[in-house]
C-alpha cells in the first residue's frame, strides 16, 4: 500500500534528522556525552513517527516541501519521546517495555530519565526557534507558542495529570474524553495546526485540520485502549491490560469493547469527513485515520 510505503519512508526522514539534531546539539560540549546518550536512545531507534507524518502531510496540502516541515515534526517527535520518558517513571505509570526494549529508567536510572526528557523537551523548542529551520520569524514564534501550549499545562500534561488523578476514581465518558483529548490528543492538534502555519492556510483550512486531527486522536486513543485490553504484548513491544489493573479511567472501560469499535469506526469516518475540502489532496491523511484503527502494534 502507498500510504504504508510513505509512512515507513517519513519514518526514515524523521529518524534521520533527529538523529543530526541530537548530534549537533552535544559536539564541543563532551561534558554531555551520557546524557546525549540517553536522549538518543529515548528518541531513536523505533516507532512509527505518526505525530511528524501527520504535520509533514498537513503542509504538503499547501505546497510546503518536506525539507521545511521535517524540523517541525522533529521538534514534535522530541516533545512526545520526552512524555514517553516521563510517563514510564515509577511515580507516573511505572513501565519497564516500550517499543520492544527496556524504559529509560530501567536501562539507564531514574534521574538521568527525567533529565532526558527535559533535554529532549527543551530540545524542541531549540530546533523551532533556529532561524536555520525556518527563516519566517512569525512562523517560528508561533510554532513555538502553540507547541507549548499542546505541551504544557494546558494541553497533555494537564491530561497527564487528570489521568493520574482519575485512577481508581468512576469518570463519566465526557470527562474521559476531555483527558483523552489532552493528554493525547493536543500533540495531534499541534501536527495538523502546524502543517496549516507553514502552508499560511486560512481560517476554514485549519479549521478542517484542527477537527480532523480531533477525530484522529479520538480514534487513537480508543485504538490504543482497546489493544491494551486485548493485544498481543509481543507485537505492542510493551505490556498489556495495564489499565485495568491500575484502574485507569478508559472509553473502552466504560463502554465495553464492542461500544468502543463502535465509537471507533464513528470517529475514523468524522475524520475523514473533515478533509472533504482537501480532496484527493488528503489521501494519505485519510489513509492515516483507517490504518490507526485497525493496527495490531
Amino acid at each position: 500500500m502507498a500510504f504504508l510505503a510513505d509512512l515507513e519512508r517519513t519514518a526514515g526522514a524523521v529518524e534521520a534528522r533527529l538523529g543530526h539534531f541530537l548530534a549537533e546539539s552535544l559536539l564541543g560540549v563532551p561534558e554531555s556525552a551520557r546524557l546525549g546518550q540517553v536522549m538518543r536512545y529515548a528518541a531513536l531507534g523505533g516507532g512509527k513517527r505518526l505525530r511528524p507524518f501527520l504535520l509533514i502531510e498537513s503542509a504538503r496540502l499547501f505546497g510546503i516541501e518536506e525539507t521545511e516541515a521535517l524540523p517541525p515534526a522533529c521538534a514534535l517527535e522530541c516533545v512526545h519521546c520526552y512524555s514517553l520518558v516521563h510517563d514510564d517513571l515509577p511515580a507516573m505509570d511505572d513501565d519497564a517495555l516500550r517499543r520492544g526494549r527496556p524504559t529509560v529508567h530501567i536501562a539507564f536510572d531514574e534521574a538521568t530519565a527525567i533529565l532526558a526528557g527535559d533535554g529532549l523537551l527543551t530540545l524542541a523548542f531549540e530546533i523551532l526557534s533556529d532561524p536555520a529551520n525556518q527563516p519566517d520569524a512569525g512562523i517560528r514564534a508561533e510554532l513555538g507558542f502553540l507547541l507549548a501550549k499542546a505541551a504544557g499545562w494546558q494541553g497533555m500534561v494537564l491530561g497527564q495529570a487528570l489521568d493520574l488523578d482519575a485512577e481508581g476514581h468512576s469518570l463519566s465518558t465526557e470527562q474521559v474524553a476531555r483527558m483523552q483529548s489532552l493528554k493525547t490528543g493536543a500533540l495531534f492538534g499541534f501536527a495538523c495546526e502546524a502543517g496549516a502555519v507553514l502552508g499560511r492556510a486560512n481560517q476554514k483550512e485549519r479549521a478542517a485540520l484542527l477537527a480532523y486531527a480531533s477525530a484522529f486522536g479520538q480514534a487513537f486513543q480508543l485504538a490504543d485502549d482497546l489493544l491494551d485490553a486485548e493485544g498481543d504484548a509481543a507485537l505492542l513491544g510493551k505490556a498489556v491490560a495495564k489499565d485495568d489493573k491500575r484502574g485507569k479511567a478508559t472509553l473502552v472501560a466504560l463502554l465495553g469493547r464492542e461500544a468502543a469499535r463502535k465509537r471507533l469506526a464513528a470517529v475514523v469516518d468524522s475524520a475523514e469527513k473533515a478533509l472533504a475540502p482537501f480532496g484527493a489532496r488528503a489521501e494519505n491523511l485519510v489513509e492515516a485515520a483507517r490504518f490507526i484503527a485497525t493496527r495490531r502494534s
